[in-house]
C-alpha cells in the first residue's frame, strides 16, 4: 500500500522523506537464479502441506487462483525492500504485528479497523520515542495457514486431520469440517483482497491523520492504566503539528502512512499460484503479499520452502529458533541471498526468555563476521508459549518483555542492531497472555480467550510493549559499528 509517510515530516525525524522512496535500480541483485521456476519447489520435500483428497478439484482451484488479480504490486514490494534495508542501517524501525492466524469469520470492518488502530497507536509511540520513521507491516490479509506439530488429532477415539487454518479446513472437530477443501484457497484470496481494500480505504481516507488521533481510540481504552501516558504523548505530537502548520501552512502528509502486509509462506500451492512476472521488471514476484516469511518448521536448507523463496524478489523473513547452528544459518543465507542484497533478508529470532542469552550470540557473531547484510528482528512471542495445567496455551508478559530486553542488550554487546519486532497481537480486549498493565491472572483467561491457535497480546499489552521498546532501545546503542 504505497501512500506517503506522515512521520517522515515530523521535526524529530532526521531522515528526508524522499530518501525513503524506492529506486528499483538500487535494488537490483547481481543476477537472477537461472535454475528456478515457481514450481521448482515441487521437486523438494514439502513439509506442513495438507493432503487434498481430490487432485482434480485442487488443480481446478489453483487454475482459478492463478487467473485472479494480484493482491499487491511489484513497486510496493520493492519499496518495502528498500525500507527494510534502511532499518538494517538503523534509519527506521520495523513493527510487524497481527493475528497468529486469521479466520474468515474475522473479515469484518470492526475487527480490521481495530487491528489497524493498535498498530497505528504502537507506531505513534515508537515514532515519538525513537525519533525514527516506523515501517508498519501487518500479519494479515493472507495469514490463514498455520503449521502444526502433528498431521492428525484424536479425540475420544476419533482421529481426524488437524486444523491447518481456514485456508485449508475448519476448526470444528468433524470429518466434514476437517476435510481439506481447495475452494478455501479461493476464499482466502477473496478475504485477503477485502481486508486490503478496507485498509487502503481507511488510510487513503485519513484514518491515520495526526490531526485526529482520537479516530484510533478503541472503545475500552478509557479504562487502560496506560491512558494518561498515551494521552500526553498524543497531545505533545498534536502541539508539534499545530506549531509547524502555523509556520508553514497545512501539511497534508500528516494524514498518510505506509502500510504493508505479510504472512508465512506456508501453503506453497497458494504462493505459487500468485507468483507472477510483471512488465518492466526482471524476475518473479509473490504478489499475494509484500513480505512472506519462512517459519522455523519449514526452514530446511534443502526443503521446498527455501527453494520456493530463493527465486522470488520479495524481501524474505526467516524465523530462527534455538538450536540452529551458525553454519546452517550462513548456508541458508547463501541460498536465499547469494548476492548479499540489502533489504532482502530479515532474520526473525525467536529463542525464548530462558535461552536467548546462550543461543543468539553465536548467530550474531557468525552473520556479522561474514559481513552479511540482514535486518535483525525479535519475535519474543513464540519461544515463550506454555500450556497450563488446564491445557490452555498462554504466554507471560514478563517473559515476552524479558526476551525483548535481552535481545536489545545482546545486540548492543555484539555491535549489531536490533531493528525490528515481530508480535502476535490483536486490537480486541482479549485475555490470552498473562500479566501486563492489568496483571491478568490464570482466572482471567476464561473471560475472553478467543484465539483458535496461539495466544495474542491484547491492546493494552501491545501498547505497553511499544513503550518498553522506546525505553529500552534508547539505552541499547551498539558498542561497535553494526
Amino acid at each position: 500500500m504505497r501512500v506517503r509517510l506522515w512521520h517522515d515530516a515530523l521535526p524529530q525525524c532526521s531522515i528526508d522523506a524522499m530518501s525513503m522512496q524506492a529506486d528499483p535500480r538500487k535494488l537490483t541483485a547481481v543476477r537472477a537464479p537461472d535454475d528456478w521456476a515457481p514450481a521448482s519447489w515441487q521437486g523438494r520435500a514439502a513439509v506442513q502441506q495438507p493432503t487434498y483428497p481430490d487432485a482434480d478439484a485442487l488443480a481446478a482451484a489453483l487454475a482459478q487462483l492463478q487467473a485472479l488479480p494480484p493482491l499487491v504490486t511489484s513497486w510496493e514490494v520493492l519499496a518495502l525492500k528498500h525500507k527494510l534495508a534502511e532499518a538494517a542501517e538503523g534509519r527506521c524501525f520495523l513493527l510487524q504485528g497481527g493475528d497468529c492466524a486469521e479466520s474468515f469469520a474475522d473479515c469484518t470492518s470492526p475487527l480490521i479497523s481495530n487491528r489497524l488502530k493498535v498498530l497505528l497507536q504502537m507506531s505513534l509511540v515508537l515514532v515519538h520515542g525513537l525519533k525514527l520513521p516506523v515501517v508498519r507491516v501487518g500479519r494479515f490479509a493472507g495469514q490463514y495457514a498455520k503449521p502444526r506439530s502433528a498431521d492428525t488429532e484424536t479425540r475420544n477415539g476419533l482421529t481426524l486431520p488437524c486444523y491447518r487454518g481456514d485456508i485449508v479446513n475448519a476448526p470444528e472437530f468433524t470429518a466434514a469440517a476437517r476435510r481439506p477443501d481447495p475452494q478455501r484457497l479461493i476464499e482466502a484470496h477473496s478475504k485477503s483482497a477485502l481486508t486490503m481494500n478496507f485498509v487502503r480505504s481507511l488510510i487513503d481516507g485519513g484514518f491515520a491523520d495526526l490531526h485526529h488521533p482520537e479516530y484510533w481510540d478503541l472503545a475500552w481504552v478509557e479504562h487502560s492504566p496506560l491512558q494518561g501516558e498515551y494521552r500526553r504523548m498524543v497531545d505533545a505530537i498534536g502541539d508539534s503539528v499545530r506549531f509547524m502548520e502555523t509556520l508553514a501552512g497545512p501539511i497534508g502528509s500528516f494524514g498518510k502512512v505506509d502500510f504493508y502486509t505479510s504472512h508465512e509462506a506456508l501453503l506453497l500451492h497458494y504462493e505459487q499460484a500468485q507468483t507472477r512476472q510483471v512488465p518492466r521488471q526482471w524476475g518473479w514476484f509473490n504478489l499475494s503479499t509484500h513480505f512472506p516469511w519462512i517459519g522455523m518448521r519449514t526452514a530446511q536448507l534443502d526443503g521446498a520452502h527455501v527453494e520456493y523463496c530463493r527465486g522470488i524478489r520479495n524481501p524474505i523473513g526467516l524465523k530462527v529458533g534455538p538450536g540452529v547452528p551458525p553454519d546452517t544459518l550462513l548456508h541458508t543465507l547463501d541460498v536465499l541471498n547469494p548476492d548479499n542484497e540489502p533489504g532482502r533478508i530479515t532474520l526473525i529470532h525467536r529463542m525464548g526468555a530462558g535461552r536467548i542469552a546462550n543461543e543468539l550470540p553465536p548467530l550474531l557473531r557468525a552473520v556479522k563476521g561474514e559481513g552479511r547484510k540482514v535486518l535483525w528482528c525479535c519475535d519474543p512471542m513464540h519461544g515463550n508459549t506454555e500450556s497450563l495445567a488446564s491445557g490452555v496455551k498462554t504466554r507471560r508478559f514478563a517473559n515476552i518483555r524479558a526476551e525483548l530486553d535481552a535481545a536489545f542488550d545482546i545486540h548492543a554487546a555484539h555491535g549489531t542492531r536490533l531493528g525490528g519486532v515481530h508480535l502476535e497481537l490483536t486490537g480486541e480486549n482479549v485475555t490470552e497472555c498473562l500479566g501486563g498493565a492489568r496483571d491478568l491472572a490464570e482466572t482471567d483467561l476464561a473471560r475472553a480467550y478467543k484465539s483458535t491457535v496461539d495466544p495474542r497480546l491484547n491492546y493494552e499489552q501491545s501498547l505497553e510493549l511499544a513503550m518498553l521498546i522506546v525505553r529500552k532501545r534508547g539505552n541499547a546503542t551498539p558498542h561497535a559499528a553494526g
